[in-house]
């Protein structure tokens, strides 16, 4: 307990007695009877030998359970381990290498480290560091081509994260990092530790092939990553269809099935082969285990179809269409929990362009803006 805080009354004899009150302030000094505490108590670590000097092996961790002035900032040094002065510890705790290191020289150190507190008087702690030198990397690192889709709303794209590229390394302990072309920074970023893409705001409509590579510090390989992005009109939304599917996430539609149900779709409805075949969003729907794929089809003289016409060829199809996955229900207008006459009812449809979804996988990612779907009685 840092400090009391006390109210004290003084009463006289007097008839009537008579009194007033004080408030008294205690605070507890803190002394300084901790000591650092390393996380964990003691450490092993690896680095693959011609690494260069000053790569990063370990950072030490320590807390104090004094208050701050009697805790940190902490004094790292290196009492024993460290003779022909392999190593360096920086004032952060980072333990870093100060030579090439060989294998076939020595596969092993053990360094004794000593981190002391701000405290008077000082406090002290050790730990032992086990630092492992393996052979460097003998593997290419190995990475599985991504294909983006972005579909967004005329010239609103807000940006964010648009995939993950998915790389691996036979060599245990190699580290990844991820770089993209310095040109194509002005309009995509590429996380360099954990692979993931981010599309900067206001892409425009077209094919971007994007120049990433994966390195593990010895091997450098490149990455094919393609992002389409489609920019939807507002007379797609004024005729579109929804098919609803049955038992299927997003994640498995996208990786799974979309390639080849697009392809399915296409034949199923497009009248002539220079029609186009938009997907505009999928969506779960909420409370259910059903997915919503919302789509339009263009004619080759810029109009659209009308969702009847569609839904006629999708009908006539469906069994076609289920060979590739279960369909629940073909939409047009979605009258569902209205007390309509015979169903009559006018569906209106909003896209929250700012609001987009991601739905990744290894090798195909699909981006889309949510959608809502209002429905009133005509009756």
């Amino acid at each position: 307990i840092s400090g009391y805080s006390l109210v004290i009354q003084a009463r006289d004899s007097g008839t009537p007695p008579l009194s007033s009150s004080v408030t008294v302030n205690v605070d507890i000094s803190d002394v300084n009877d901790n000591g650092p505490i390393f996380t964990p108590a003691n450490y092993t670590a690896v680095i693959q030998e011609n690494k260069p000097v000053g790569t990063s092996i370990l950072q030490l961790v320590v807390t104090d359970k004094d208050s701050f002035h009697n805790g940190p900032p902490f004094t790292f040094t290196i009492l024993t381990g460290n003779e022909e002065e392999e190593f360096t510890l920086d004032p952060h705790g980072v333990l870093r290498s100060a030579v090439i290191f060989k294998h076939m020289v020595a596969t092993e150190y053990v360094l004794c480290v000593q981190a002391k507190d701000s405290g008077k008087p000082q406090q002290v702690s050790h730990t032992y560091v086990q630092v492992r030198v393996i052979e460097e990397s003998i593997h290419k690192p190995t990475a599985i081509p991504l294909e983006i889709f972005i579909v967004t709303m005329e010239d609103d794209f807000p940006g964010g994260v648009i995939g993950k590229i998915h790389a691996t390394d036979q060599d245990v302990y190699d580290v990844l990092t991820y770089t993209l072309k310095s040109e194509q920074k002005s309009l995509f970023k590429v996380n360099s530790h954990d692979g993931k893409i981010i599309a900067l705001g206001g892409l425009d409509n077209g094919k971007y092939v994007l120049n990433v590579s994966v390195s593990d510090g010895r091997f450098q390989v490149p990455i094919d990553v393609v992002v389409h992005v489609e920019q939807l009109l507002q007379e797609m939304l004024q005729n579109t269809v929804t098919i609803r599917f049955e038992n299927i996430s997003p994640e498995d539609f996208v990786g799974l099935h979309m390639h080849g149900f697009r392809r399915t779709l296409r034949n199923a409805v497009l009248s002539q082969k220079q029609d186009s075949l938009h997907i505009i969003s999928i969506q779960p729907v909420a409370g259910s285990n059903q997915l919503d794929m919302l789509f339009a089809v263009q004619m080759h003289n810029s109009g659209f179809y009308k969702p009847a016409y569609l839904i006629q060829k999708l009908t006539n199809a469906r069994r076609h269409l289920e060979n590739v996955i279960r369909i629940s229900a073909i939409l047009e207008k979605n009258c569902s929990g209205l007390d309509c006459q015979e169903q009559h009812c006018e569906q209106s449809l909003s896209i929250d362009s700012h609001s987009l979804m991601t739905y990744s996988t290894a090798r195909i990612s699909f981006v889309c803006p949510r959608f809502y779907r209002n429905v009133r009685c005509m009756c």
